[in-house]
């Protein structure tokens, strides 16, 4: 038994411990945006509600068990009744109420804030106002952004202190998009077009995840939300609309490397952030800035490392994803010259 217990206490204490960690980029316990504080809130508002009433029960329920235990020569006895008592019966008739009603209005407040997204309903949107289309594939995401007339994929690039809008849909089956530290999840569906908004305080990269089970590499379906002050995000935009997709090749090796890209990879992946393609015609992420990217297939080190491990084995990294297969054996100069290829594409400091 002793052990039993011994064992309990030590999950017990891990399990508090591991609950302590988190980080801003990742945690719904340290909101870094409107919608996240606003949530938090609520999350704080519900535990303190419950954890009252637990207490309140609790207590009472002690009272009552060392108060009216039965003692020694008075088996018999019957303490005084309450049933049919109108006054308790009021009592606790009206506090779960008004915990209902404390707990209630500021949730539908709250919803209904939540929920507005009428400045992107309106007929003309207003040019300063930021909207992006977020589409969900199997396993990446693409961010088109409607006044700016860019395109991008796994990163999304926001202004601090200002709302962006999102007008969130799946290509192929369910995913649903989740910011721990910016906002609650939302579903993206191949059917409709779901709406929601978004707001960071400051500056920082927070991750982004699938939080729908869409396959094998559901838990690999990452992105990065990247939060700058908005005079960096303004020279974003000009240099991110510079990228044509041809980009000056210096070296052989890049030439090399472009000769093959143009030959295998051009038919799904653009190197342009003004694809003015049709979403369902593209299939793959868009690359204009992958050498600015933190991350390679959104869940490794943006290296060369992982860079070659991914042109010659994409399966081993990311299993079901649909570049697998849609190319030859590339040989190890191959891998090479597409690393120095890809490497040249990124924004002009």
């Amino acid at each position: 038994m002793k052990k039993q217990w011994r064992l309990l206490s030590l999950v017990s204490l891990v399990a508090l411990l591991l609950g302590g960690c988190g980080k801003a980029f990742q945690s719904t316990l340290i909101p870094q945006g409107e919608v996240a504080k606003m949530q938090y809130d609520l999350l704080l508002l519900a535990s303190a509600i419950m954890i009252g009433v637990v207490l309140v029960v609790t207590i009472i329920f002690l009272y009552v068990i060392v108060r009216f235990r039965q003692r020694k020569g008075q088996e018999n006895y019957i303490p005084k009744q309450v049933e049919g008592n109108h006054k308790l019966e009021i009592i606790w008739t009206v506090i779960p109420i008004l915990l209902l009603l404390v707990l209630a209005v500021p949730t539908v407040t709250y919803t209904f804030k939540l929920a507005d997204v009428s400045a992107i309903e309106k007929k003309n949107i207003d040019k300063d106002t930021i909207v992006v289309d977020v589409t969900a594939n199997l396993y990446w995401w693409e961010f088109s952004y409607n006044n700016e007339k860019l395109v991008t994929s796994q990163d999304l690039v926001i202004p601090t202190g200002k709302k962006v809008y999102l007008n969130l849909k799946g290509s192929d089956i369910k995913h649903s998009f989740w910011v721990p530290s910016l906002a609650g999840k939302m579903d993206t569906n191949p059917d409709n077009t779901n709406k929601m908004w978004i707001k960071a305080d400051k500056s920082g990269t927070y991750n982004g995840f699938c939080a729908e089970f869409c396959g094998p590499s559901h838990a690999l379906m990452q992105f990065k939300v990247k939060a700058v002050d908005e005079s960096e995000y303004k020279k974003w935009v000009a240099s991110m609309k510079d990228l044509d997709g041809k980009k000056a090749v210096a070296s052989t090796q890049e030439q090399e490397g472009k000769q093959i890209f143009e030959k295998s990879c051009i038919g799904c992946h653009a190197t342009g952030s003004n694809d003015n393609r049709p979403p369902s015609a593209r299939i793959a992420p868009n690359l204009a800035n992958f050498a600015d990217r933190d991350m390679v297939a959104g869940i490794a080190e943006n290296n060369e490392e992982n860079v070659k491990k991914w042109l010659k084995d994409p399966e081993s990294m990311k299993p079901g994803n649909k570049m697998t297969g849609k190319y030859g054996n590339l040989t190890d100069d191959q891998v090479d010259a597409l690393n120095a290829y890809l490497q040249t594409l990124k924004v002009e400091k």
